[in-house]
Order: structure tokens, then C-alpha cells, then sequence
């Protein structure tokens, strides 16, 4: 059956072929005046085939486990790698202490002992006993080279005997622990001129503290030890840090995913709590107006019937005893009567479509078509020829659902003058298209943020969501607007 409301009454049209694609590329301009601007591409609301929706995403359990667990390695790559930068900092300087700690036990047990003024004047003797001492008691694995400075900067001893009596410049650093008799250690800078004999060996930590011959005359005692042992260090403390750190991080995660399971579990039972009392909500709303509708007919309306019999029987009463200006009074009581006998059975046809579940879907379209008409609306509906759908109860409920919603707003927000009704049927799918000529709305910012107390959208697009179908628009400001509902068919 294919038919057309434009001017109050009903015409046969044009068929349309029984399987349309469910989706085109872009929609067509909105019936209007040629100077109408195209409507903008379509924006999904839902999309129930890929249980997506735009605003309202469901909740994917496997995804956000996956999801924490990936977090979750990425802060364990942090940690290792902020820990492995504070371990060797932290080994450096464990690291320079134990040089400074071993230096010291060396200059109080080998060099001290063994020094005598005669190094300082360059005694073979003397030298021979210190170098005796060092060789033996200094030098090892800890300490690759050794050397003994004046106040002034001349080397009088080290294990290289080329350097031995060349004089440097001594650095700040240096003559601060001559005067303060303190031991200082640092990462050995190979590329100053006293240490050329040094490079080679590695990184090196060098280490220097005040010693007194047995006159009294201050010398700078300096050691080098391999940098290997922060090296090693940082490996020991990195260990113990990365087996506490990563252990508690390891136990912090095995105990919050069961509670994130648990409140992932709470949200998703919420959601579809919150979509279930939507459906109730819009069964309750069915329910309250099926009573109403009920109750008009069975009261107001059948009144309004009997009284619309009884005036006009009087009417011809009157007539008939010559009263004929009563008569016509009368008439015209009984016409305004069934007129509003007519309005009520159409506001209650807007309130409660009988024929969805008694004639189906393509009578209750027609039937919402005509309480549109009723506002001055034109309507052009578009049936199947055979008026089969295949879809069954719930299927054709969502598409009357939209339908009816959608032309609700055309009826109180659009502004409209005429609105385009297709029900189309493909192999797999039923598609319901409905558009208007009127002001239009921002369609992406609506469907972003819905305006409160608005329901109507959100009802659409969960509807459409649980029952596998997608719902689209295409809207904006002056340029009308046209929603698309695809049902899979069963």
C-alpha cells in the first residue's frame, strides 16, 4: 500500500522498489523550495550493529582490563627506569664515601707509616719506603694509582715516575682540604694535564686528603679507584629497590583489579538499570496513555456522541413543528459536536495508535501521518506496497517509537509545513526515514550534551542501541532536519 497525504486527502503514488539499500552515501536535499540548502552529512546517534553509541558507550570489560593491565606495565617501565637513575645516583655517591672511607684507612695505615721529610727533598731512601708501601699495601684492584703533592702543587711521589716532580696548579677543591683536613672525592676529570697517565684506565674516582711528615709539613695524599664499583654498586641497590618497588607495584595491581572487576560490574548493572527504567518509563508512558485514551472514548467521547443524536433528533423536531431557526440552530450545534467528536478521535488516535498492534506498523504510520495533518502539516507517506516488514514485535515498536518521536518534534519545534514519511524493506533490513522543511538544530551539539529534561533523544538512541539497529541524523539551523532508523531484520 503506498499513500500520500498533501492536501487533506489521499491519493495513490508512485511505488517504490521492495528492497532499498539501508544506508546511502549522503542524503538528499530536504523537500522544499529549490533555494533550500542541502542538509549536512549524516551523524550516527546509534549504532546498535557495533554495540556503539556516540554518547553513551557501553562498557567493554575485556577492553578496560586490558587497559589497566597496559597502564599499569607502563608505570613499571617508569619505575625501572626512574629507578634505575636514582639507583646510580645513589650508587655514585655510596660509592665516592666508600673511595673516601678506603682512603683514608690507607693513608692511616700504609702511607703515613712510611712517610718521611726526605720525600719531600727527594731522599731515594725515603722514596724507596714509600714506594715499598704502596706497592704493597696501596696498590690493588681498589687503587690503580697513587700520588703525593706539596702545598704548592709539585708531585713528590707516585706509583707513575714520570710525572714525579712536575708541578700543577692545585684547585680549589684541593687546597681546601689541606686547610681544612678534610677528605674530598670526585669523579676524576682525565683530561687536565696531571692526570694524561691516567687516561685509558676507565672512569676513575680520585680521592685526596691532608697527611703530615713527621715535621709537621702538610702533603696531599691522592688516590684513583676504578668508577667499575658504582657501576657495581648501582647493580646491588638497583636490585634491592627493583625486588621491593616491583613487588609492591605487582601486589597493588593484583589487589585493585578485582575491586576495578567489581566496580566495572556496578557501573555496567547501573547502565542497564538506567536504560531499563527508560524502557519502563517509556512502557509506563504507553500504558498511561492507553488508559487515557481508553477512558476518553469509553466516556467523553461516547457522551459527545449520544448528545450529538439527541441534538440533532431535536433538531428535526423543530423542523418539523415549523421552529425553523431553531432547527438551525440545532444543526449547527450537532455539526460543532461531531466536529469535536472528530478531534478527540484524532488526538486519541496522537495518544494511543490502536492499529500498531491490531492492523501493524504501516496502519499506525498512517495513522500518525493523519495527526499530523491535523496541525497543518503536509505529509508525504511512503509505505511497502505489501505492507510486510519482517520484523517482529519489538522491531516494529521501535520503529513506530521513532517515528512518533520524531514527528512529535516536527509538530513542536519545526516549524515546519510539510514532513516526509518512507518506510522502506531491503533483504536484511527495514529503513525508516523521516524528514522536515523546518528550522532545524545543531544536530552534533544536541547529540553531544542532550538539553536536560529532554528525553526523547535519549530514549531514541538506547532503544535503537539494545536492538541492534542505528539511528542517524541529519540536521541543522535553516536547513530542516531528517532521522534514519535501519532495523536489521530477524
Amino acid at each position: 500500500m503506498t499513500e500520500r497525504f498533501s492536501d487533506g486527502s489521499a491519493a495513490d503514488a508512485p511505488s517504490v522498489p521492495a528492497a532499498l539499500p539501508p544506508a546511502v552515501t549522503s542524503p538528499p536535499v530536504v523537500p522544499g523550495p529549490a533555494t533550500r540548502a542541502p542538509v549536512p552529512p549524516w551523524l550516527t546517534v546509534a549504532d546498535g550493529r557495533r554495540g556503539l553509541e556516540l554518547t553513551d558507550r557501553p562498557l567493554q570489560m575485556r577492553r578496560i582490563f586490558f587497559q589497566v593491565v597496559a597502564a599499569a606495565l607502563v608505570v613499571f617501565l617508569a619505575v625501572a627506569i626512574a629507578g634505575s637513575y636514582a639507583s646510580r645516583r645513589v650508587a655514585e655517591r655510596q660509592a665516592v664515601s666508600d673511595a673516601a672511607q678506603t682512603t683514608d684507612l690507607l693513608a692511616e695505615a700504609a702511607v703515613i707509616p712510611a712517610l718521611d721529610d726526605g720525600l719531600v727533598t727527594g731522599s731515594a731512601a725515603a722514596t724507596a719506603r714509600m714506594d715499598l708501601a704502596v706497592r704493597t699495601r696501596v696498590l690493588g684492584s681498589t687503587v690503580v694509582r697513587v700520588k703525593i703533592w706539596t702545598a704548592q702543587g709539585r708531585i713528590i711521589y707516585s706509583d707513575e715516575p714520570r710525572i714525579v716532580g712536575e708541578t700543577f696548579e692545585l684547585g680549589d677543591e684541593e687546597r681546601d682540604v689541606l686547610t681544612s683536613r678534610t677528605t674530598h672525592a670526585e669523579v676524576s676529570d682525565l683530561t687536565r694535564p696531571e692526570n694524561r697517565y691516567e687516561q685509558g684506565k676507565g672512569s676513575l674516582l680520585e680521592v685526596y686528603r691532608p697527611v703530615w711528615t713527621p715535621s709537621g709539613q702538610p702533603l696531599l695524599f691522592e688516590t684513583y679507584l676504578p668508577y667499575d664499583t658504582v657501576t657495581a654498586r648501582a647493580g646491588q641497590l638497583w636490585r634491592g629497590f627493583a625486588g621491593i618497588t616491583l613487588t609492591s607495584l605487582l601486589l597493588l595491581l593484583a589487589l585493585m583489579l578485582p575491586i576495578l572487576w567489581r566496580l566495572l560490574d556496578r557501573v555496567r548493572a547501573a547502565q542497564d538499570q538506567r536504560v531499563a527504567l527508560l524502557e519502563h518509563a517509556v512502557d509506563a508512558s504507553a500504558d498511561e496513555r492507553r488508559r487515557i485514551a481508553a477512558t476518553l472514548h469509553d466516556g467523553v467521547v461516547q457522551e459527545l456522541a449520544a448528545s450529538s443524536f439527541a441534538v440533532t433528533g431535536a433538531a428535526e423536531r423543530a423542523a418539523a413543528e415549523g421552529h425553523r431557526d431553531l432547527a438551525e440552530l440545532l444543526r449547527a450545534a450537532a455539526v460543532g459536536v461531531r466536529g469535536t467528536i472528530g478531534g478527540l478521535r484524532s488526538l486519541l488516535v496522537d495518544i494511543y495508535p490502536p492499529s500498531l498492534r491490531t492492523a501493524g506498523l504501516s496502519a499506525a504510520l498512517t495513522d500518525l501521518a493523519g495527526t499530523v495533518k491535523t496541525r497543518h502539516i503536509d505529509v508525504g507517506l511512503v509505505l511497502p506496497p505489501d505492507n510486510y516488514t519482517g520484523l517482529n514485535e519489538e522491531g516494529e515498536r521501535l520503529v513506530y517509537r521513532v517515528a512518533q518521536e520524531s514527528l512529535r518534534n516536527v509538530a513542536r519545534h519545526a516549524s515546519a509545513s510539510r514532513v516526509e514519511i518512507e518506510l522502506s524493506v531491503a533483504a536484511d533490513a527495514v529503513t525508516l526515514v523521516v524528514a522536515d522543511d523546518g528550522v532545524g538544530f545543531d544536530a552534533e551539539s544536541v547529540i553531544r550534551q542532550p538539553p536536560e529534561g529532554h528525553l526523547g533523544l535519549r530514549v531514541m538512541r538506547d532503544l535503537a542501541a539494545r536492538s541492534g539497529a542505528s539511528l542517524e541524523v541529519a540536521a541543522a539551523a535553516g536547513a530542516g532536519t531528517r532521522w534514519r532508523l535501519v532495523v536489521p531484520r530477524p
